[in-house]
């Protein structure tokens, strides 16, 4: 592996098989990214009409509403996206699992006309914190060692970074961490299974976890966040990226020193000199 290369973090084939065993029921966080993302585009005075979609679920993402049907590309390492030929591409839900994260982002920039809307949208941040903590304290507790288990989740800093770094004009990140409520820790990990997120980490065992292992996670799990109802929470946070490919009728940052009024003017308010 070359110094450029990003380390693997994918398991490929394993992330499709995921994939293939998900159902449209368990597939809610998709349902609240495609929402978060129709809020946004109706706050943009703008009609697109040649939007592409990177997602690993192609069914979840082949229309959305007020749109013309999107060119659904696989969020494979090199995207089959045509430079320069859209006015608006979303990454939906499959950064997460991307090697290249940065060069994916800058796939999706080069695909946009001059002032077209970059998206996308993707769990990180606290996602699933009370899971990793218990899973990594009982496989510690019993085996004496760690495995990868639940993949790294980035945080909205890190991302925000990552659109600077694609040269994207007027970057923005936010999200927000929401809490969801299942009857054991079992319950939780059949609904990842469901929802295409189980374990594909390249890097993860090879082998089924051992029952103590599991059983100790769920101990662990309910001891340190379990609910007076005897239910479970769990973490989840959608961390939303924007940015918008470089044009010259975009707004600029004025020059240092340019400004024509005081700021402390236009807030009414007294302004103190600094002491030396």
């Amino acid at each position: 592996m070359s110094a450029s290369t990003p380390p693997r973090l994918t398991d490929r084939t394993a992330l499709t098989r995921n994939r293939r065993r998900s159902r449209e029921e368990a597939l809610f966080l998709h349902d609240m990214a495609m929402d978060d993302i129709q809020d946004r585009l109706d706050m943009v005075n703008r009609s697109f009409t040649t939007p592409a979609v990177v997602t690993g679920q192609p069914q979840k993402w082949s229309a959305l509403p007020g749109l013309p049907a999107p060119k659904i590309v696989a969020d494979t390492e090199v995207l089959a996206l045509e430079p320069g030929a859209h006015d608006l591409v979303i990454h939906a839900m499959s950064l997460h699992w991307a090697d290249d994260p940065i060069g994916q982002i800058i796939q999706c920039r080069h695909a946009l006309k001059p002032d077209g809307l970059f998206l996308a949208v993707m769990p990180a941040g606290r996602t699933l914190h009370e899971l990793r903590a218990a899973m990594a304290e009982a496989e510690a507790q019993v085996t004496g060692g760690l495995s990868p288990r639940v993949a790294p989740m980035a945080e909205l800093r890190d991302l925000g970074a990552l659109l600077q770094r694609a040269e994207l004009a007027l970057p923005v990140a936010d999200g927000a961490p929401f809490t969801a409520s299942y009857a054991t820790p079992l319950h939780l990990m059949r609904e990842l299974r469901y929802m295409g997120e189980g374990n594909a980490l390249d890097a993860r065992l090879r082998r089924p976890t051992r029952r103590a292992v599991l059983m100790r996670a769920m101990e662990i799990y309910m001891e340190s966040f379990g609910t007076d109802d005897g239910r479970i929470p769990a973490t989840f946070e959608l961390i939303t990226l924007t940015g918008w490919a470089p044009d010259a009728s975009q707004p600029k940052p004025l020059r240092p020193g340019s400004a024509t009024s005081r700021l402390a003017d236009a807030l009414n308010a007294r302004e103190v000199p600094l002491k030396d």
